[in-house]
């Protein structure tokens, strides 16, 4: 019984010209009419995997987490409402829109909407993406991952790891607490920030080829102040990646190589060399918040720290090239 992947992410949002530009022509999803006003994207087979909603807001919407098994909805839905959570079951017209089988609905501790759902539809048109790359990399790994800007972790902690089963990869203390989960072999498709502040920090979508993302990053230098971190590597799942202002504020990650796990000995742990081996410029920070990542990351190569090459991590290599052949 469990969760397995991120399956779709929805936004509230009115700015949809916006969007479209941005999913579209910046990220390479495909754009898929729907009618009306929302505005609906596709990453690969799958019907849906994000939506704007056209209302206005700017902020997360929903989560939409799979699970492999139609029971498995009847038992997170029991483990939920035992300890007072309130489950809803949607109608046939709500997962008709999201392009389910099945779907339940509730609010975490701190008010965000979460959709657990099986049956996700497959569309019979091959994937068509907005600008020229490669393919993302979803399947069993999902769409990729979301990030929560939280004001107390310790709030929603045992929420996502003892009641939905997330599994903790690792977590930071410095400079506010940060705790990443995984739920399949991904390193994390989901992470707490504990910034003191409520809302998403950002989703994260990953290319099968790093030229995928660095002709993304040639594209976002051309829009004035919409680079939100520079090109970098993170030291936690080695992911070369840079982050894009969206037309609702937070941002998207554009990234290649992300580290794979093995959940069934994956043992977690606090980590204290900070989030980059090297860029990730936070360019909308204050420079005092910019000097203090920076000096993370120069010390991080004062002591010649680096990820592992890709042939000295033949589990990695071996699913970068399964994901590349489908």
């Amino acid at each position: 019984m469990g969760i397995s992947a991120l399956g779709y992410l929805g936004v509230r949002s009115d700015k949809l010209e916006d969007w479209s530009s941005f999913a579209s022509g910046l990220l390479g999803m495909q754009e898929v009419d729907r009618g009306g006003r929302a505005r609906s994207f596709r990453m690969d087979d799958r019907k849906q995997r994000f939506v704007v909603s056209g209302e206005a807001g700017d902020a997360l919407a929903f989560m939409g987490w799979e699970v492999d098994d139609a029971d498995d909805l009847d038992a997170l839905a029991a483990r939920l409402d035992n300890v007072g959570v309130r489950v809803t079951y949607g109608s046939a017209a709500l997962a008709d829109q999201r392009f389910v089988d099945r779907l339940i609905y509730f609010d975490d501790p701190a008010g965000n909407r979460i959709e657990l759902f099986h049956g996700s539809m497959v569309d019979s048109t091959p994937f068509r993406p907005g600008r020229a790359h490669s393919g993302f990399v979803t399947g069993a790994f999902g769409l990729g991952h979301a990030v929560l800007h939280v004001q107390n972790v310790d709030q929603l902690l045992p929420f996502y790891r003892d009641l939905l089963g997330f599994g903790l990869s690792d977590y930071g203390l410095e400079p506010v607490p940060a705790y990443f989960f995984h739920v399949n072999q991904r390193h994390h498709s989901f992470a707490l920030i504990g910034s003191g502040r409520h809302g998403f920090h950002h989703f994260m979508v990953e290319y099968g080829h790093l030229d995928d993302v660095g002709q993304g990053y040639d594209l976002a230098l051309q829009e004035q102040d919409r680079i939100a971190y520079t090109l970098g590597r993170h030291t936690n799942d080695w992911m070369t990646s840079y982050y894009a202002h969206t037309p609702s504020g937070f941002f998207v990650e554009s990234g290649w190589g992300g580290r794979i796990i093995d959940p069934a000995t994956w043992v977690p742990k606090e980590t204290h060399d900070g989030p980059s081996f090297w860029g990730h410029d936070r360019l909308y920070m204050s420079e005092q918040m910019r000097s203090h990542f920076r000096d993370l990351r120069m010390n991080l190569a004062a002591a010649g720290e680096r990820a592992p090459p890709l042939v000295d991590c033949p589990w990695l290599y071996q699913e970068l090239n399964k994901t590349q052949k489908t």
